[in-house]
């Protein structure tokens, strides 16, 4: 068998009560009114699988325990901390205060290409996502340190959501873990 799958043991996965306790990157997400419960809950399982530190839900977006949110959280929501904050705007201020960089994952006229992005060394890095027509709001923007943007070649120049969320997450990981073979673009 050539490409026989692993088993669970051999992922090493850790449990539970091992995952509430190890390390986490310094990097939290920020979902600013994500009308969709299955997008949320599919960035819970992004959030638990690259070991983030935190997911802030803003606005309308929906909170465990929403049944679409559980069905594609697989679990995560349980070891993923998250709070809830009815104003993205206010919370996104309030971050900047505290010492975090914040950074829109958006399509604008100053964004920085996200395989070019560096992440700040020994601060918390806030990447906010947002609604699945609109984006990022505006007014968050306005708060922002800057964007990040996910380069496109196709003529839709869009994403969904959750997908977008797991490509930046996946290239802001490995950055952050100073994995060899990523490169900035």
């Amino acid at each position: 068998m050539k490409y026989r799958k692993k088993t669970m043991d051999e992922l090493e996965r850790l449990a539970p009560e091992a995952f509430q306790s190890s390390d986490r990157i310094p990097l939290t997400l920020l979902l600013d009114d994500i009308r969709s419960a299955n997008n949320v809950g599919s960035i819970f399982r992004t959030a638990d699988c690259f070991a983030l530190q935190h997911l802030y839900l803003c606005g309308i977006t929906a909170t465990p325990p929403h049944r679409d949110i559980l069905k594609t959280a697989l679990g995560s929501t349980e070891t993923v901390s998250w709070s809830y904050h009815p104003d993205a705007e206010a919370l996104v201020q309030e971050l900047r205060g505290a010492g975090a960089q914040v950074q829109g994952l958006e399509q604008t006229e100053q964004s920085t290409a996200l395989s070019a992005f560096i992440p700040p060394a020994n601060q918390m890095l806030v990447l906010v996502v947002g609604n699945e027509v609109n984006g990022v709001s505006q007014s968050v923007l306005e708060h922002c340190a800057g964007t990040l943007e996910i380069e496109q070649f196709g003529t839709k120049h869009s994403l969904n959501v959750a997908v977008a969320t797991g490509m930046a997450v996946y290239q802001l990981s490995a950055r952050l873990r100073g994995k060899a073979g990523w490169q900035a673009g």
